[in-house]
């Protein structure tokens, strides 16, 4: 059996200024001022570093980090489901997204989740907007409300899919599909190999360089695809 983990943003889906847009509001809700400083685009950082980064660029102190932080990560998802509706209308598919994942899901021998920056509630959101939670099992997946350092989310999902399916996951058989960094990073030091996607804002070229297995322009070629997964879980 092989394990794929999809990651989401910019890979499957684009929200546009929706994640920027919560970010502002729950700032806003609990800071009790307006934030002059946003995380950066597309770097795929978890939730909780990009509220922790958010705080500090915005001159919270120190010691309050901590606390307005979980603050902060306890109120995104039910901001976010408020977005729903503008979600889907400003944001997009990604080229592909919606024939790989059906292609992926209906493979043999083949398990679906999610490898995400997203707190799990958030994820949900945003795939069912899409109408694309279906094709992939999120219960055994690795999110940023399990640990804010994605790496650790490999052997979180592995053990969970591992569990649920009674099949031992590990380096050899567990496939990361991103479109970042770190998504690379997080096969590299996790423990899974990665099929980078120059769907974002890094480049096939810039993908391999940082150690990408294979890498693909988009999502629309289902079957090159299919063929880099199976081949990648058949190496020893």
């Amino acid at each position: 059996m092989i394990l794929v983990l999809w990651d989401i943003d910019r890979t499957l889906l684009y929200v546009g200024d929706t994640d920027r847009t919560v970010y502002r509001e729950v700032f806003r809700k609990v800071i009790g001022r307006e934030a002059e400083h946003l995380p950066e685009r597309g770097t795929g950082v978890t939730m909780p570093l990009a509220v922790r980064e958010l705080l500090s660029a915005n001159g919270v102190p120190g010691a309050q980090l901590d606390l307005f932080a979980r603050q902060m990560v306890d109120r995104l998802p039910r901001q976010l489901e408020r977005h729903r509706g503008g979600m889907r209308r400003s944001g997009r598919l990604m080229p592909g997204a919606t024939e790989a994942l059906a292609a992926v899901h209906q493979a043999e021998g083949i398990v679906p989740t999610l490898l995400t920056g997203n707190l799990r509630a958030s994820a949900e959101i945003k795939l069912s907007a899409f109408s694309l939670l279906g094709y992939v099992d999120a219960s055994v997946g690795g999110f940023a409300s399990d640990d804010s350092h994605r790496p650790a989310l490999v052997g979180v999902a592995q053990q969970r899919a591992g569990s649920a399916y009674g099949h031992p996951f590990a380096h050899r058989n567990t496939v990361i599909i991103g479109d970042s960094l770190q998504d690379v990073r997080t096969g590299l030091e996790g423990g899974a190999q990665v099929i980078g996607v120059a769907s974002g804002t890094t480049s096939a070229e810039e993908l391999a360089e940082a150690g990408a297995d294979r890498t693909l322009p988009d999502l629309t070629d289902v079957d090159r695809l299919m063929a880099e997964i199976r081949d990648l879980a058949g190496r020893r």
